[in-house]
């Protein structure tokens, strides 16, 4: 690492968690959302396009200020979580603006209602700006409850699914693993524990696996609980808001059809042999005749020792970057000259990576604990895509159209990955080199395209059992996961015993009203990997096509954005698109193998 702490300046937002402007701020937020509710709680159903356009624009006054609050408030918490005055106030934002969320939830219910009633506002040219917008909100609308219906399902799911949800991070948080790392047993948190997965050494990997899901099955029956009534409260809710199954609510939040969904999904499956080939080229590189579970993201036995400090991580972002198009990698540089970034490993960080869009800045900001291996490269390279979305949308949007829907969410920052990929291979010295590179991005896109869609078929197996009446217990869900993971796997994989109880640690299974956290990361994967193929098809004349999606936001639908690119993403043969992309890297593994 660097010796010089490398931190974010966030006094462009607030001088400091304890600075005077924070009250003001937080009065001015304050009245603006009783003025809201003073001015249009209860009269929005005869409302004009003019009228309209009054509120909405009154209500981006709000979203813009209550917006940069919370954003300060969570990054000088995330930044160092010991600091008395960041918790404090982090915990004072976040009660406000919940409450104040809860406060102006007519909004969502009237708005939606008038368009519903009156659809020919929506093309009203008066509106233009919120075209979009106001669609997702008429798709909403057959599913809204009463406003007192809405907050009975918040006030339930307080104590009810997060009390689920607290228990399973709990659980993790709090338990010790014994782990043999190097020969050496040793007492691990989870955090600890689990970053040993990827370890070289592979008695410890093997060691480390066994010891976090032995524990993990140990308890089985706890998280069966949570699982099996989470599940059953959500079919309730799909049946309360008129569902037409469990995924239609995922769908209208990421802005998306069933249909594509399908094909999508269908794709993966029908190509989840080329990703089995590769898992059989690493074994073989491995020396071993089958990978087992904890070889499957196993770095390579001959990966090049290189290491990239920060100044050089920087240097190979901004240039893969420009590469591409000089203009495009404005961001990458305004984030480092700019001090946007936190990359610092310290005491009370906040774990993990991401990127925070500030709005009002037309800006972000970035956070990881960088280290100077090659995965630490690809997560900022990663973030600064997300940087760039960010730079480019705020720009060109009001803020009512910067919700972007998570299937999309994705296509800047994995575009950046394959930015870098190239960059690094085009540098590479030798073929053990390159083989590392291909097998970070392989062991990255095998996850998140064809492991995650495993997830959702076991969603969806979940659901369809409970309608059977059948009951949830640990080993029919066990038996659902093993199942849809052995559809992807098929023979290539010897699994541990205790990995029959892997399901019990996915959070995104735990998140209350929110279902199907998992096919968004497929879409946004093969998405981007058929955008990059597009890309070394056409060059320089892809790129004003994908800074204008960048642009728009959420102002324009999935649909809308590949038709930017004369794709069409309910085409089944789309999709196929991506795994081209996907399927080139495995064959240049394959040679470099040979």
């Amino acid at each position: 690492m660097t010796k010089h702490d490398i931190a974010w300046d966030l006094s462009v937002i607030f001088p400091s968690a304890t600075d005077p402007s924070i009250d003001k701020a937080i009065d001015f937020i304050q009245k603006a959302a009783d003025d809201l509710v003073a001015n249009y709680q209860g009269k929005i159903s005869k409302f004009s396009s003019k009228k309209l356009l009054k509120l909405l624009q009154d209500y981006e006054v709000y979203l813009v200020e209550s917006s940069n609050l919370g954003l300060f408030a969570r990054l000088t918490f995330a930044g160092n979580m010991t600091v008395p005055e960041s918790q404090k106030l982090n915990d004072r934002v976040s009660k406000l603006l919940a409450n104040l969320s809860k406060k102006l939830a007519f909004l969502r219910l009237e708005i939606g209602q008038l368009v519903y009633e009156k659809p020919e506002l929506i093309n009203d040219k008066i509106l233009a700006n919120y075209k979009h917008y106001l669609e997702r909100l008429k798709r909403e609308v057959p599913h809204q409850l009463s406003e007192v219906e809405e907050q009975l399902i918040i006030e339930k799911d307080q104590f009810g699914i997060r009390g689920w949800q607290q228990l399973q991070s709990k659980w993790l948080n709090t338990r010790i693993f014994d782990v043999v790392v190097e020969g050496e047993k040793m007492a691990l948190s989870y955090g600890d524990a689990n970053a040993l997965l990827p370890h070289p050494d592979r008695a410890t990997r093997k060691s480390a696996n066994q010891a976090i899901y032995e524990l993990l099955k140990k308890d089985g029956e706890l998280f069966t609980s949570a699982l099996r009534n989470i599940n059953n409260d959500w079919i309730n809710i799909t049946k309360r808001r008129k569902y037409e199954s469990e995924m239609q609510a995922s769908l209208i939040a990421n802005d998306i059809d069933q249909k594509t969904i399908d094909s999508l999904l269908k794709t993966i499956d029908e190509s989840s042999h080329i990703y089995r080939r590769y898992l059989q080229l690493k074994a073989k590189l491995l020396g071993l005749s089958k990978l087992a579970n904890y070889d499957i993201v196993a770095p390579l036995p001959n990966a090049p020792d290189i290491t990239y400090n920060f100044e050089k991580a920087k240097e190979i972002a901004i240039a893969a970057y420009s590469k591409f198009d000089e203009e495009y990698a404005f961001a990458t540089k305004d984030m480092f000259e700019k001090k946007r970034i936190d990359a610092s490993a310290r005491f009370g960080k906040r774990s993990g990576a991401f990127c925070s869009s500030w709005y009002k800045g037309q800006s972000a900001f970035m956070l990881q604990s960088y280290n100077d291996s090659l995965s630490g490269i690809y997560t900022l390279a990663h973030e600064l895509g997300h940087a760039t979305h960010d730079y480019y949308f705020t720009r060109e949007q009001t803020i009512l159209n910067t919700r972007i829907p998570m299937i999309v969410a994705e296509t800047a920052s994995i575009f950046g990955e394959l930015l870098v990929t190239d960059l690094l291979l085009s540098q590479a010295q030798n073929d053990n080199e390159k083989l590392a590179v291909i097998s970070r991005v392989l062991d990255g896109a095998g996850m998140a395209a064809f492991q995650v869609t495993a997830r959702a078929w076991f969603e969806q197996d979940m659901y369809d059992a409970v309608k059977n009446g059948e009951f949830l217990d640990y080993e029919t869900i066990s038996n659902f996961w093993t199942k849809n993971r052995d559809r992807i796997y098929g023979d290539v994989i010897d699994w541990l015993d205790v990995m029959d109880s892997e399901w019990t640690m996915k959070g995104h299974y735990y998140i209350p009203n929110f279902r199907f956290y998992n096919y968004p990361y497929v879409y946004g994967q093969l998405f981007v990997y058929a955008l990059y193929q597009k890309y070394l098809e056409e060059g320089k004349e892809f790129i004003p096509k994908f800074k204008k999606v960048l642009a728009a936001g959420s102002s324009m639908s999935p649909k809308e954005i590949g038709e930017v690119f004369g794709l069409d993403v309910t085409d089944p043969e789309f999709w196929k698109l991506g795994i081209k992309r996907f399927e080139y890297f495995v064959n240049e593994f394959e040679k470099l193998v040979k």
